[in-house]
């Protein structure tokens, strides 16, 4: 049976109000611990407001997140004033004025899903203006979650999902716009789903954490620093419940990329 795959995007008809949670999903706020997470809106050639995703600087001026957030859009604005983000506007749902505009880029192998499961999922925005921050997420050295399983087992290994979407879907629909963080474990990295390209982990209520709309392109941390294996990608279903899946940073495809060594 073919399997739905549901991109962990926020469209505009899901941001029209917010309401308080206590979850990413399942999880709490991030305060200021991950300050180089931040809030990207992408707009068309008109100038409209189309999706939101998350994503990390890695750089003063090099914003990662997903390729599906950044694919046929005209450019973007970028936020990490969590006060700013939250003043959004009540007919699009999305902040006011005052983000760092920014220059997208989507991965060339990227093709809404297409080449499944090496989607190549990962796109760059270049900010106009530099954030000048003491630390900025770290890209993972190449191999870092094979060596992790196969020495640890899969039970031990733990990453932190940072995010600004969706709290929950059912029974009641929570989306605070304000930066989340939870715990989730490793699940599989060889399966029809994954092979070698996705990450898949928990993502079930109860579990410490999860990954819901608006959570794409968010980072999936090592433990508890700032080491990015891997970028919010996917689900399987509606509800953002049962399994989490995000695109590897720990792989030859996604180094040569980020680090501008496509053919």
């Amino acid at each position: 049976m073919r399997r739905i795959i549901v991109p962990i995007i926020a469209l505009v008809t899901l941001l029209l109000t917010a309401l308080p949670a206590a979850a990413v999903t399942d999880g709490q706020p991030d305060g200021t611990e991950h300050p180089y997470v931040g809030l990207a809106v992408f707009y068309d050639e008109d100038g409209n407001p189309t999706h939101r995703c998350s994503g990390t600087l890695i750089s003063a001026i090099v914003f990662l997140t997903a390729g599906h957030c950044t694919y046929q859009t005209a450019y973007a604005q970028v936020w990490f004033d969590p006060e700013v983000v939250r003043s959004t506007d009540g007919e699009t749902g999305y902040p006011y004025t005052g983000g760092i505009l920014g220059e997208v880029e989507t991965h060339s192998g990227y093709d809404d899903f297409a080449t499944f499961p090496n989607t190549s999922d990962l796109g760059l925005i270049y900010l106009e203006r530099r954030v000048r921050l003491s630390e900025y997420g770290a890209i993972a050295s190449l191999g870092t979650l094979d060596s992790l399983a196969t020495k640890r087992g899969q039970q031990e290994v733990t990453f932190t999902v940072v995010g600004y979407g969706l709290q929950a879907v059912k029974p009641k629909l929570m989306q605070d716009t304000v930066r989340y963080q939870g715990i989730v474990q490793l699940v599989n990295l060889g399966s029809a789903l994954t092979d070698g390209y996705n990450l898949h982990h928990t993502n079930a209520k109860g579990t410490g954490g999860g990954t819901c709309f608006g959570d794409s392109g968010g980072p999936v941390f090592l433990g508890d620093t700032n080491v990015i294996v891997a970028v919010t990608s996917f689900g399987l279903n509606q509800n953002c419940a049962g399994a989490g899946f995000a695109y590897r940073t720990d792989i030859q495809n996604a180094h040569d990329f980020i680090y501008g060594d496509e053919d």
